[in-house]
């Protein structure tokens, strides 16, 4: 088993065995609430309807109460008693005991454990019962052999307008029968609980699986990640928090994998772009300080050297200004100046290259003077790019327009070119570093990615913006905002 699966497993494994304890926990405690509670009602329940069938015995003995002698006795010549005795007794599988005034047993139930006439009840036990009532679980004073619940109540009789204790009725049961009961309870539950815990198993089981399976597919996408291969993805299955992840994290992967793929191709463009001007710099110059090229010659070549040291200065000047904006260090120096006269010396500047190629420049003719606050030669530099790129894509005979409009807040230009435009799909990265669109539309092929990346730093560095929009076929247009100096 390998490292991957190993920790995908303790993963589930953990989440599982956590989730399953809290459920054993509690499960446990409402297990032990319940037994609680129901034995607490059952104790509660079997004292009240002993003290009943006491009270009741009692009630019916006082009618039997006769008087010899001076002396009052427990009578129960019709038999009424013991019938009475019997039938409480077996309903409720308790002993029933009569004593007389003196301690003596006078009737006990037929199924009463260990009780005969000659049985002796303790006289404390007799004393709490004549004196308000016995509730007591104990063994009766040894007559049992196990813990009984014990009631005592008296027998009185009216003498006087006071009553005469005239002996005590004690109804009994085991404790036993509590003990059954508590463990049936147990039981039961125990076997609910079984099959609860068994069932929540499974779908615990089956709920862990589905949160740590993506979260084991993006450990597995992240390694992939390290070794360099973004084309991993999560399996997106549910719209949840984990869900969301996955679309988060595979997003992540997309941008990573569009970010490789324009840094090799970066890495491509700056090493051919380094190594294809200095080898025709050298070539050029050695040629002609040996003299491999004649005299009439040489000034024809010196500009192709000029040239190739330039587009290197462009290039070297591209990376120094994104590497100064990706650390935080270009600073602008602001000033008021006048837009309008930029545009027109960056235009000037193309003149020849848009000469030969026909390209007509429209609404330069327009434009008024417009002043705006900032770094003028930044700003400089991200029209320029702008200029640079319509150049480059605008179709042989084709035109490049111009526009200006200012509002309440800020300043608009839109500079717009005739020519094959921006697939859709293409248009949301084109302002992303080192994000080349199709080269064979272009007429130069030398970019490396970052002039318009570079134009909208700079402009969002002035508080302003850039947006393109464009039609296959047709055209695209590059609109650009910069705040009017009042509101800088």
């Amino acid at each position: 088993m390998n490292i991957k699966k190993k920790r995908k497993e303790s993963i589930f494994k953990k989440y599982l065995a956590l989730s399953m304890t809290a459920v054993f926990v509690g499960l446990s405690v409402l297990g032990v609430m319940i037994v609680f509670f129901v034995t607490q009602y059952w104790q509660a329940d079997r004292w009240e309807t002993l003290e009943s069938y006491a009270t009741t015995m009692s009630l019916s003995i006082t009618d039997k109460i006769i008087i010899e002698n001076d002396k009052a006795m427990i009578s129960d010549t019709n038999g009424t008693i013991k019938e009475t005795m019997q039938t409480l007794s077996g309903g409720l599988l308790t002993d029933i005991i009569i004593v007389d005034s003196e301690g003596k047993i006078a009737f006990f139930s037929e199924n009463a454990k260990g009780i005969t006439k000659n049985t002796v009840i303790k006289n404390e036990y007799f004393e709490k019962a004549v004196a308000g009532g016995l509730n007591e679980i104990s063994d009766f004073g040894g007559i049992y052999d196990d813990k009984y619940y014990i009631v005592g109540v008296p027998v009185q009789y009216l003498q006087n307008g006071e009553l005469i204790p005239v002996g005590a009725v004690f109804v009994t049961t085991s404790s036993q029968i509590y003990r059954d009961y508590v463990t049936t309870i147990i039981k039961i539950f125990c076997s609910a609980g079984i099959v609860i815990f068994a069932l929540i198993f499974c779908f615990m089981g089956l709920f862990a699986y589905q949160i740590t399976k993506p979260l084991g597919q993006m450990a597995k996408a992240a390694d992939a990640f390290g070794k360099g291969n973004f084309s991993e993805r999560v399996y997106v299955t549910s719209n949840d928090e984990i869900g969301r992840l996955a679309v988060s994290f595979n997003t992540m992967a997309d941008s990573l994998d569009a970010s490789e793929g324009m840094r090799r191709t970066f890495i491509t463009n700056v090493s051919h772009e380094l190594k294809t001007p200095m080898t025709t710099i050298i070539g050029f110059v050695d040629g002609i300080l040996d003299g491999t090229f004649p005299e009439e010659k040489q000034m024809h070549y010196l500009r192709i050297v000029s040239s190739e040291v330039k587009r290197l200065s462009r290039l070297v000047t591209s990376m120094l200004a994104l590497s100064r904006i990706d650390s935080g260090e270009l600073k602008l120096v602001g000033k008021n100046f006048d837009i309008t006269s930029t545009l027109f010396n960056i235009f000037f500047s193309f003149e020849q290259q848009l000469n030969d190629r026909n390209i007509n420049v429209l609404g330069l003719d327009e434009l008024e003077p417009i002043e705006v606050y900032g770094d003028a030669d930044m700003i400089h530099q991200a029209i320029y790019n702008l200029v640079e790129n319509a150049s480059k894509f605008t179709n042989e005979g084709g035109d490049i327009s111009v526009k200006a409009k200012t509002t309440k807040d800020e300043l608009e230009i839109a500079i717009t070119n005739t020519g094959d435009g921006i697939p859709p799909e293409q248009i949301g990265f084109i302002f992303e570093r080192f994000y080349k669109t199709d080269e064979s539309r272009s007429y130069d092929k030398k970019g490396l990615g970052l002039g318009l990346y570079l134009v909208r730093s700079i402009l969002r560095q002035h508080g302003g913006d850039i947006t393109a929009e464009s039609k296959v076929g047709e055209y695209t247009t590059f609109r650009f905002t910069l705040p009017l100096p009042s509101k800088r």
